[in-house]
């Protein structure tokens, strides 16, 4: 299902009875990454996924996006949906846009899950996402496959799940050069840290602890400097903890939400 909003088509898809819990993707994903959660959450919330603007089935305009931006297509897609209160779940670039939007409109979220992602650029931010950009703008999506897959899972999985590498592999590939390219800009400059006290919202963090992307310093920093957040660390995984653990992280997860949605 798509809906216009914030200047965009955005694309959506709805599963489950309950509260509702709005789900945001990584970099170069879709909404089918939460695949792995959808038959655990699905039967106690009403789950909204999407895709964010430059990837999967939505929009992918050419040029700079920024996270308030982000934010604002997903302030738009609960519009045109009359939702008005929701939980939120996101992954990396998920995470980033979900601290932001709580941000820029407080009282929104009941709650986050905020999955390996960071609230500061790392010092070489710049050069790093410079780099990613250029290499996609002159090679395509198909050279940062390797790379990505590498940074995502720990060895031993990809060794052991080459069904997984291909699927992972083929959204990587299926990114629109403009969409990686204007989210990336976005990311690359994150800096919420100081900000995160301002945040209300009852907030579990959870990371890979072989996450080298967003690693577990970065988790500890947002559990840090947001009040009453939750940390937890799930062992032999990488950046996509979510496919990686499956079975841990929505043990995680829906223990989180069940005590905060009562």
């Amino acid at each position: 299902m798509k809906i216009k909003a914030n200047g965009i088509e955005i694309n959506y898809e709805m599963a489950g009875e309950g509260p509702w819990l709005t789900m945001s993707h990584s970099l170069a994903c879709n909404l089918h990454m939460w695949d792995p959660q959808m038959v655990e959450l699905t039967r106690n919330f009403k789950v909204l996924r999407y895709d964010t603007r430059g990837h999967g089935e939505t929009s992918a305009p050419a040029g700079e996006y920024t996270l308030e931006q982000l934010a604002d297509d997903v302030k738009g897609l609960l519009d045109a949906l009359n939702i008005k209160q929701t939980h939120w779940m996101g992954l990396s670039m998920g995470g980033m846009i979900g601290q932001t939007f709580a941000l820029k409109y407080p009282g929104v979220f009941q709650s986050m899950v905020l999955a390996d992602t960071t609230s500061r650029r790392p010092p070489d931010a710049a050069r790093m996402w410079a780099e990613r950009i250029q290499n996609a703008q002159q090679n395509g999506m198909d050279a940062l496959v390797e790379g990505t897959l590498g940074r995502w899972f720990t060895e031993p999985y990809r060794n052991a799940r080459k069904d997984v590498m291909t699927r992972i592999g083929n959204d990587i590939r299926k990114t629109p050069v403009a969409g990686f390219v204007g989210c990336c800009h976005a990311i690359a400059r994150i800096d919420l840290t100081d900000r995160l006290k301002e945040i209300k919202c009852p907030t579990l963090v959870i990371v890979g602890e072989e996450d080298m992307g967003t690693p577990v310093a970065a988790a500890q920093a947002i559990h840090d400097n947001l009040p009453g957040s939750l940390l937890k660390i799930i062992t032999s995984a990488a950046h996509l903890s979510n496919i990686e653990q499956a079975v841990s992280f929505n043990k995680l997860a829906l223990g989180f939400l069940e005590r905060v949605a009562r």
